[in-house]
């Protein structure tokens, strides 16, 4: 079975500006691939060349087994692409954007009529597909769309932030789709998203991408799990930060420490072994500690310690 997506080397240059700084991919067929990291990173510039939307300036990408950049047409034959800003035309119903979709495909009617009736079994519109686009909810459009790059029955689909400003019940909803998609359709999904909980929730591996830079790849729980398997989150007060990491980096049990402001992450082993001493610490050095939290590491712990920024920091 061939890699579902292979890139080498992928680069794109804006005149001196880097966005993407020669990225290595290899996504294997049926798997869902989250490529995670804040707005301005080069996420969305990595799909646009993976979809061939935008020529790389350097290195080389195949797709579904075709080059992006010497064949795009095979390429685009077999690929989804749901962007994050849907290009729905209000006036049209969901039905007739469907069915055009298909038409732009060459499919037949006969064949249109099926796949719209299967779509409608996969991506739940319910009775809305008959209405206008302008009507539907922010949720609805977004499934949409996901219907609309399922169509043609492509092997491999790029949703680009599906869930961005989505109410939690409508995420919970695309989640849904996604994972069928993937599991009893066998489609491989590449997933470009800033919510470190969608990563964790769907993907079987995680890419983190910084300033144009792939800086981790690995499934979540190994990702969490090279950071330690405690983390005690010290919030300090103002101006103490610095000070935290020369008082509990001296101490046996802390593994590692990071500080992000006036808050400090500490890798530790044995967390409940370990929230003592360096409570006991801090207080000896005179540090006003306002909360002291023990947790699992998340995604976001991993992004810290590889960048030395918080990923929700930069998205929002």
């Amino acid at each position: 079975m061939h890699s579902a997506i292979d890139a080498t080397g992928l680069a794109r240059h804006f005149g001196q500006k880097v966005a993407v700084a020669g990225v290595d991919l290899a996504v294997a067929a049926g798997e869902i691939y989250g490529f995670l990291g804040p707005n301005g990173a080069g996420k969305s510039t990595t799909v646009r060349m993976l979809t061939t939307l935008l020529a790389p300036t350097g290195g080389s990408a195949r797709v579904a087994g075709y080059d992006v950049a010497s064949e795009p047409e095979q390429v685009r034959l077999r690929i989804g692409v749901a962007l994050q800003e849907a290009a729905l035309d209000g006036k049209q119903t969901g039905r007739e954007l469907l069915d055009l979709q298909g038409r732009l495909y060459g499919l037949s009617s006969v064949e249109r009529k099926r796949r719209v009736d299967e779509l409608l079994q996969l991506v739940d519109i319910g009775d809305a597909i008959d209405q206008r686009i302008n009507t539907y909810s922010g949720g609805m459009k977004r499934r949409l769309d996901l219907a609309a790059a399922l169509v043609h029955q492509p092997e491999v689909v790029f949703l680009d932030e599906p869930t961005t400003g989505l109410d939690p019940t409508s995420r919970a909803a695309v989640w849904a789709e996604v994972r069928y998609l993937n599991q009893e359709l066998g489609i491989t999904i590449f997933l470009t998203t800033q919510y470190l909980e969608e990563a964790d929730a769907l993907a079987h591996r995680v890419g983190i991408i910084a300033q144009g830079s792939l800086v981790a790849e690995g499934t979540p729980s190994d990702l969490k799990r090279s950071i330690g398997s405690d983390v005690i989150v010290a919030k300090v007060a103002a101006g103490s930060g610095a000070r935290i990491e020369q008082v509990v980096a001296q101490l046996a049990v802390v593994e590692r420490v990071e500080t992000n402001g006036d808050e400090a992450v500490m890798s530790v082993a044995n967390g409940a072994a370990a929230i003592s001493p360096v409570a006991v610490a801090l207080a000896e050095a005179g540090i006003v500690v306002e909360g002291l939290t023990l947790r699992t590491p998340t995604l976001d712990d991993v992004f810290l310690h590889l960048t030395g920024e918080r990923m929700q920091d930069d998205a929002a």
